[in-house]
C-alpha cells in the first residue's frame, strides 16, 4: 500500500524549539509517551512499508534539504533524515516530532513508545536508522541535558551541513512494541522506567486506546493528524490542572 505523498530526500527541517510548557517553569509529566504509527510518522509499519530499508545517506545531497532548498544559518533544527523501503517509499516522522523528541531530553523528561504493529522488528529498525540532526555543525550532547554543543572529530565544518547526529532509538528510555493491548504496554513502562501512571501522558491515534486512562490513570491524548508541539502543549496544560499545579 502507498504512503502519503511526501517530500523525498535527506531531512526533513521541524521548528527549532520544543514545546513551549516544557520551559515555563511549572511542573511537568515525567514520561511521555508515543504510539509511532500515525503519531510519530504517516503510516503502517506492518502494512505500508516492506523491507529492507535503507537509510538516506547525509553525505550525498548535504547541504540540501528535500525540497532542494539550500539549508542555510536561518535553516530551522533539529532536522530529520529519511528511509527508503524497498519500493523507494520514504519514511520519516511528522515535522514536529524531533524538536519534541530533543527537547523532551533536554529538559529531563523520559520518553517511551508503546506501538501494537505486527511488525516490531521493523519499527525497532526505523527507529535505530532514522537520525536526528539537532545543530548545524555541531552534535548537541544530549545525555548533559543541556543542549550544550561539543566539538567531535568527526563534525564537518562546512558551517551548515547536519553534522553526526544520533539515532531516534537514542531519545527513548523504554520500547514497548508489540501486539497486545495499550494496557500491557503502559504496565510495562511504569515497571522498567519506575514512575506512577499519573506522571505519565499517552499520545495516541486511536480513541479506543483511551482505556489507558480508565483502568490505569495515564492522561491520554488523542493525536488525529500526528503528534505537533501544540498537542503536547495542550495535554501538559490538561494534566498540570488535573493535579492543581497550573501555577507557580
Amino acid at each position: 500500500m502507498a504512503l502519503k505523498p511526501m517530500n523525498d530526500g535527506l531531512v526533513t527541517s521541524a521548528a527549532p524549539l520544543g514545546p513551549a510548557t516544557f520551559s515555563d517553569g511549572l511542573a511537568l509529566p515525567k514520561v511521555l509517551v508515543f504510539d509511532l504509527d500515525y503519531t510519530l510518522w504517516p503510516f503502517w509499519c506492518d502494512t505500508h512499508i516492506d523491507p529492507p530499508l535503507k537509510p538516506i545517506d547525509p553525505s550525498k545531497s548535504s547541504p540540501f534539504a528535500p525540497n532542494g532548498e539550500e539549508l542555510s544559518s536561518n535553516s530551522t533544527y533539529p532536522l530529520s533524515s529519511a528511509v527508503l523501503d524497498r519500493h523507494k517509499q520514504t519514511c520519516k516522522f511528522y515535522p514536529e516530532v524531533p524538536s519534541i523528541l530533543v527537547s523532551a531530553r533536554q529538559h529531563g523528561i523520559k520518553v517511551a513508545a508503546a506501538s501494537r504493529t505486527y511488525a516490531p522488528e521493523l519499527a525497532r529498525e526505523l527507529l535505530a536508522l532514522l537520525r536526528i540532526y539537532e545543530a548545524p555543525s555541531a552534535q548537541v550532547d544530549g545525555d548533559t541535558n543541556q543542549g550544550v554543543p561539543k566539538s567531535s572529530k568527526k563534525t564537518k565544518k562546512s558551517g551548515n551541513e547536519p553534522a553526526g547526529g544520533k539515532t531516534a532509538r537514542h531519545y527513548f528510555d523504554d520500547l514497548q512494541i508489540f501486539p497486545g493491548d495499550k494496557v500491557q504496554h503502559v504496565d510495562k513502562i511504569r515497571k522498567n522506567i519506575g514512575v506512577e501512571y499519573s506522571d505519565m501522558i499517552f499520545f495516541d491515534d486511536e480513541s479506543r486506546n483511551a482505556n489507558v486512562e480508565r483502568q490505569r490513570g495515564v492522561m491520554f491524548c488523542l493525536v488525529p493528524n500526528g503528534l505537533t508541539r501544540d498537542e503536547v502543549d495542550a495535554a501538559v496544560r490538561k494534566w498540570r490542572r488535573k493535579r492543581g499545579e497550573d501555577e507557580l
